[in-house]
């Protein structure tokens, strides 16, 4: 069972890589204009089928956005690509800040409480 778990953990690394690879990729003057569109499309946020569209929207999700990953992957020749995977490894292997997360959690604390307060007395 252990296997089969850090298995599925290391697909998921390499999951998250190609994706900042492909990132990487869309930004690189040598990759194919095509690749690019692709791409944009890929990693953009914004949805070509908006969420908010019942069943469609999370369609959009699950199969364009792998698919189009997929796509530019195979659209970049291979050395380019390498070079992608290497900029998206070397930018997860990237020290992070706790002093920052503790700010940043203080503050999501400090507007919560604030936040509570004001409810609190505008009921009371």
């Amino acid at each position: 069972m252990s296997g089969g778990i850090d298995r599925l953990k290391h697909w998921a690394k390499q999951i998250k890589r190609d994706v900042y690879a492909v990132w990487f990729a869309a930004r690189d003057p040598d990759t194919p204009l095509l690749a690019k569109l692709v791409a944009a499309y890929a990693v953009s946020p914004i949805d070509l089928i908006p969420d908010f569209i019942p069943v469609l929207g999370y369609l959009d999700d699950l199969i364009l956005v792998p698919l189009g990953i997929l796509l530019v992957m195979r659209l970049v020749p291979a050395e380019i690509m390498q070079r992608c995977r290497d900029k998206a490894e070397a930018a997860s292997q990237k020290p992070r800040s706790t002093v920052a997360a503790a700010v940043f959690i203080g503050l999501w604390l400090l507007l919560a409480y604030a936040t509570y307060v004001y409810f609190y007395r505008a009921t009371a």
